[in-house]
């Protein structure tokens, strides 16, 4: 089956699939080279951690790609979540600041930058704990809240490539009541 038929919501993580001895490295190099010429994946059924998994094997460079597929009960329906969401009337005003901000902050995907902050806490509190210092709780910063969009917006232009370090995440009510006092509901 042509790849672009699986919905991105059916995937759960890859593998790389190697191959086992000399036949092993025959039937894989087949399989391998049938799906890449015919740009296809094959679904195959793989057990793991006692538990049958569909996978979706795909070519990658000398190898086969392995990607976990959710069983379709699996998959919740969207409208679960999206049905309470309001329509809403955007200004032309707030979407052209909120493009140049995207714009302004667009870049490439370099996953070498991510940075895994829970882990690097982790092992921060663990060498401590190895060294036998003290530890202590750090303090959350309070959490400010936005009450304008459009002010939002601005700021985070003037603050440049980062939100203020001290500038938590409205609660979800406080962030709805914010978007209505700057934005105007269809049904108004």
């Amino acid at each position: 089956m042509p790849r672009s038929e699986i919905d991105d919501l059916y995937l759960v993580r890859p593998y790389y699939i190697v191959p086992e001895g000399k036949v092993g490295h025959d039937a894989y190099a087949v399989i391998r080279e049938t799906i890449r010429s015919m740009d296809k994946v094959a679904i195959a059924r793989v057990v793991l951690t006692n538990r049958e998994h569909v996978i979706a094997l795909e070519a990658r460079d000398k190898g086969l790609m392995g990607m976990l597929l959710r069983y379709p009960y699996e998959v919740r329906d969207p409208a679960e979540y999206f049905n309470d969401i309001q329509d809403v009337k955007i200004t032309k005003d707030m979407l052209d600041l909120a493009k140049h901000i995207v714009e302004s902050k667009a870049g490439h995907f370099e996953p070498s930058k991510f940075e895994d902050h829970y882990e690097a806490a982790l092992q921060e509190l663990l060498d401590k704990k190895q060294k036998g210092q003290p530890i202590v709780a750090a303090r959350k910063a309070a959490p400010t809240n936005v009450f304008n969009l459009m002010d939002a917006l601005k700021a985070s232009i003037k603050n440049g490539d980062r939100t203020p370090p001290n500038a938590a995440r409205p609660a979800k009510k406080k962030l709805a009541k914010a978007a209505k006092s700057t934005v105007k509901s269809k049904a108004s």
